[in-house]
């Protein structure tokens, strides 16, 4: 497993538990130093437990060097360069890095999110320089994309169904073959390339949805009318599944994948653009509304209750909160920020208690929908100067004596 990442790790466990024997793989020497050690970095129901078991039994060993195996699965980091396109380094060094070990026969298993006809355009070219030709089926590749949400990876890993899409028809079956035996799951054959851009839809979809649902909170908000009614009643329609809006999208698929297809065919992707843009602005349109809102309410001191990307999760690869709360900081407002699941070693913010955070603050700015906030009752609130809550979440419910705003 080259890779050991919110991908790789838990995959690396998962097919331990399952009795192959594995080997992780990955460049940071601090964090193959940790995992030796019994030290894991991922927060995820049931991970630490299996680390354990399979670490024990000696079917889970971590090196910073690659060794000889029958099956090269690579989950490195694909992410956005300064031109927001995808930056293919990692990939292209775990291919070199096991050339040295891949032996006839081998399969090669990418699920790195990629742009469309890397497989064809890169990697098999990179593998070819070994002397093997996957075209002739000596070294088999195939696509096979996680299809995983942070704060379930284990349960999601053994029961969603998988893509995998063969350089070859032969490659298609031998990924096949890794899958089936191991998951709950459907495994659907097809292309490499059918398969790059199934992943990358399923996200750039999700991502289209929420700009519209975030569009139509800006427009309600402008009609004074309730989106989230509006989504609620819409959305009893049979054919009709409208997101909720919110202060921005993040994590490390929906925010990113679009641009893997924006960079290929630009020109073909108007709607995909523009979904991109309206999301993008959406913690700029936040902190404009918190001005707005110091128009009525004198606001100096924020509380910030929330900085991953999504509810429950400690994860905070592009959350839009932490970009809301650099531009608040950027605005001279005192800010402190809670988050139950958040390690202040990952973010440069410092973390207070939810006590703290709310003691004499202004506002309390809702970011995200951790169960720990819509267990909040107005009581929670009673030590603000103003009991003024703006809830981008719409997660809250509280009563009549807190002053509540949400998105549209």
């Amino acid at each position: 497993m080259l890779g050991l990442g919110y991908i790789g790790l838990p995959t690396a466990i998962f097919f331990a538990d399952k009795g192959y024997q594995v080997y992780g793989c990955d460049i940071n020497e601090n964090l193959v130093g940790d995992l030796n050690k019994g030290q894991i970095h991922i927060d995820e129901p049931g991970l630490v437990e299996k680390y354990h078991e399979v670490t024990k039994n000696g079917q889970l060993s971590f090196s910073t060097d690659p060794t000889e195996a029958d099956v090269f699965m690579i989950a490195v980091p694909t992410p956005l360069n300064g031109n927001k396109k995808a930056d293919l380094a990692y990939v292209k060094c775990a291919i070199e890095n096991i050339s040295p070990f891949i032996k006839e026969g081998d399969l090669v298993i990418v699920e790195s999110t990629i742009p469309p006809q890397t497989i064809e355009m890169v990697v098999a070219p990179l593998i070819k320089k070994t002397g093997l030709n996957p075209d002739e089926n000596e070294v088999l590749i195939a696509y096979c994309p996680e299809r995983v949400i942070p704060g379930s990876i284990l349960e999601e890993l053994n029961n969603n169904d998988r893509i995998v899409g063969g350089y070859t028809e032969e490659a298609s079956e031998a990924a096949a073959r890794i899958f089936e035996p191991n998951i709950k799951g459907e495994v659907y054959r097809t292309t490499a390339i059918t398969a790059e851009m199934t992943k990358l839809m399923e996200n750039t979809y999700r991502d289209v949805n929420i700009a519209l649902a975030n569009e139509l909170a800006l427009i309600s908000e402008e009609l004074e009318v309730d989106s989230y009614e509006v989504i609620n009643l819409a959305n009893k329609h049979p054919r009709v599944h409208v997101h909720q809006p919110g202060p921005g999208v993040g994590g490390h698929c929906i925010p990113i994948d679009p641009y893997f297809i924006m960079e290929k065919v630009g020109k073909q992707t108007p709607l995909i653009q523009t979904a991109r843009e309206i999301n993008e602005q959406m913690p700029t349109i936040v902190t404009k509304k918190v001005k707005q809102l110091k128009e009525t309410h004198k606001i100096e001191k924020i509380a910030l209750l929330g900085l991953s990307y999504k509810g429950n999760v400690s994860d905070v690869r592009e959350s839009p909160a932490l970009k809301i709360a650099e531009l608040l900081a950027e605005q001279g407002y005192d800010v402190k920020a809670h988050d139950p699941f958040v390690h202040e070693s990952e973010i440069k913010i410092k973390l207070h208690s939810l006590e703290e955070s709310l003691d004499q603050a202004d506002l309390a700015l809702v970011l995200v929908d951790h169960d720990r906030y819509k267990q909040l009752s107005s009581q929670a609130f009673t030590s603000m100067n103003q009991q003024v809550v703006f809830d981008t979440k719409n997660c809250l419910t509280v009563e009549e004596s807190i002053t509540l705003y949400r998105l549209g």
